[in-house]
């Protein structure tokens, strides 16, 4: 079996595995591979066709497929290995100074790569309500439809219907009404819009209906969606019978959040914590980044679901640390470059919106801290 031998490896080629192999590469970590099982490398942000916000080291103002072109390019420039259409097999001794992951892909086949640490960013999955016709061909998460959008343009229904209110339901909704398409409505469960209002109002002004304490009861067609059923829900959840309504549609988008991709953090013996304001499970893991396996750290997603913004700076502090712990940074250096990106990650969690999200990272950090992992010595003071 073939060996690729690396000084940090990353699984997971978003925003935050990119940003994470470019800033370890600045650094002078002489070899850094990032390898995603997608032959499309950039994760969600090819699908991502508005501007940022946040400040230049967000890359605000900028389309995220073309921030996603200037991550690779930077990389390749940099001399990061990237490996795409690559997938993780699995992960054996963990626990060992050297890191054994099991990959695969059609050129090479099978083989290992060994790596002194790694930073996984294997970002989130979509989530999914069950309905009665939840499965008929029209119905389809957002990042699937947001793929065939941005990504292959391919409009696949020109009647939509978007189920969720939260940020990624109203821009893809406002997404779709720039593809061509008509959006009949955005239908949520909770009384009030989940999203920020600079997108709300920008869907309400182009005439969308946006129906609060409202759920899908059923989708109906043949081979396809042709209608959906809303009802309101009161106070409880339960639906109010006798507040049908039927709306037109070929395509039912479900925009109902994203869950931390955690199956390799789960292969490798990490412990998790279940925090609703970020996904669910979530790896416990400290402000460094790394993970209760010593030398396994994570950032973007997988860490809790928040903004690619986050994610990029999660993948600085994972590289920082890990070049930190490697020898190729001093300590110095090292704090106070983390400082200041903590600092710039307070603010971006400030907020009404962000201020769940920031109770739900305080609790995870007081909760590692029990079962952080016992430091060994840095890898330069074990091999000089």
């Amino acid at each position: 079996m073939n060996e690729h031998v690396v000084d940090i490896l990353v699984i997971g080629s978003g925003p935050a595995g990119l940003m994470a192999a470019i800033e370890a590469a600045k650094l002078g970590v002489k070899a850094v591979a990032v390898i995603d099982e997608k032959f499309l490398l950039g994760g969600q942000l090819f699908k991502q066709i508005h501007k940022f916000f946040g400040s230049k080291e967000h890359y605000a103002g900028i389309r995220g497929f073309k921030i996603g072109k200037t991550l690779i390019e930077e990389a390749k420039n940099l001399g990061v290995s990237l490996l795409s259409g690559t997938s993780v097999v699995w992960v054996f001794e963990p626990y060992e100074e050297i890191k054994k992951v099991i990959a695969h892909n059609p050129e090479q086949g099978t083989f290992v790569i060994k790596s002194k640490r790694v930073i996984i960013a294997t970002g989130a999955r979509e989530n999914v309500i069950h309905f009665p016709g939840w499965t008929l061909p029209g119905v389809m998460g957002a990042g699937a439809l947001q793929t065939l959008m941005n990504v292959h343009r391919v409009l696949p229904g020109d009647d939509a219907v978007v189920v969720g209110s939260g940020n990624v339901g109203l821009i893809v909704a406002y997404q779709l009404i720039q593809a061509g398409a008509k959006v009949r409505g955005i239908v949520e469960a909770l009384p009030k819009v989940g999203g920020w209002g600079v997108h709300a109002a920008k869907i309400l002004r182009l005439g969308v209906p946006i129906y609060l304490s409202h759920t899908i009861k059923e989708a109906s067609g043949g081979e396809w969606v042709e209608s959906v059923t809303i009802w309101e829900i009161d106070k409880n959840w339960k639906p109010i019978s006798g507040t049908e309504k039927n709306l037109d549609t070929e395509l039912v988008c479900l925009a109902v959040g994203m869950s931390p991709n955690t199956e390799l953090t789960r292969a490798i013996g990490a412990r998790h914590i279940y925090l609703s304001a970020l996904g669910g499970w979530v790896p416990l893991h400290g402000k460094n980044m790394e993970t209760t396996v010593e030398g396994f750290y994570v950032a973007g997603d997988v860490a809790g679901v928040e903004e690619a913004s986050v994610a990029m700076d999660e993948g600085r502090i994972a590289a920082i640390s890990c070049a930190e712990d490697l020898g190729v940074l001093d300590s110095e250096n090292a704090e106070n470059m983390k400082e200041k990106i903590w600092n710039r990650l307070a603010e971006l969690r400030s907020g009404p919106f962000s201020e769940p999200r920031k109770r739900a990272k305080e609790v995870l950090l007081r909760e590692f801290e029990k079962y952080k992992p016992s430091r060994l010595k840095k890898y330069s003071e074990v091999n000089p």
